[in-house]
């Protein structure tokens, strides 16, 4: 028997952006690095869903629609129907949807606990340096603190980076991807990140990208996965 539907139209956020497809996981996201994360993961799984943008040039993120799944007002957030124990499931977080989405799916994550909790160390050192350091250094580079006179933010976060950089550098050494032979979401959380290092904020020259090869190398590997292009274009801008 088809499961029953599942009426969403109880969560507020659905007068804004209607679900066409009430039995799938509704996706409200835009193709950032932490956004793209939630859509490469459902990409690789199969899951289906139903994105929605949240247009930032129209605030679309500060609504009280869009509050009332993220009070912290950040894409990308989800409303799975069919949620723990049948119920619908809101949540928010790249991360923990990340780990939510590996969970439900048993994909893209170790069955070993002890690989298991290796794999969210690295989840959680992207949530922790990783994207908070780019992010800084974009900001100071590409954005209004590159006209800041004073130099020294920028070059704490460029510092920083390449820090960061050198650690996945050393770990990544004879090893296919992050976890070794299998593709995981510690992957899928630290390399949009890396892209958009040194391609949307052009920071590569600044932070010596060159001098990282083993981090290329893996770049290119996940960039060139066809889960990976379609989700890094979800939603369509």
């Amino acid at each position: 028997m088809p499961a029953p539907q599942t009426d969403l139209s109880v969560f507020p956020i659905t007068r804004k952006w209607p679900a066409r497809h009430p039995d799938r996981l509704q996706l409200y996201s835009l193709p950032t690095p932490n956004g793209v994360k939630v859509s490469i993961a459902l990409e690789e799984t199969g899951l289906p869903y139903e994105p929605h943008k949240v247009a930032f040039d129209q605030n679309d993120q500060t609504t009280p629609e869009f509050l009332s799944l993220n009070p912290n007002n950040k894409i990308p957030a989800i409303l799975d129907p069919h949620g723990p124990g049948g119920k619908p499931l809101a949540l928010f977080e790249s991360g923990a949807i990340l780990v939510y989405l590996a969970g439900k799916t048993g994909q893209l994550m170790p069955q070993e606990t002890a690989a298991r909790f290796e794999t969210l160390q690295w989840v959680m050192f992207q949530m922790g340096g990783i994207g908070p350091m780019f992010g800084q250094l974009g900001f100071f580079h590409k954005f209004a603190g590159k006209d800041y006179e004073d130099k020294r933010p920028r070059d704490r976060y460029v510092a920083e980076s390449k820090r960061l950089l050198g650690v996945l550098e050393r770990h990544l050494k004879g090893l296919e991807w992050v976890m070794g032979d299998d593709y995981s979401i510690a992957d899928i959380a630290i390399f949009p990140w890396v892209r958009n290092l040194v391609g949307f904020y052009g920071a590569g020259e600044l932070v010596g990208f060159s001098e990282f090869p083993e981090v290329q190398r893996v770049l290119d590997a996940f960039v060139a996965r066809p889960a990976v292009q379609r989700g890094l274009n979800i939603p369509p801008r």
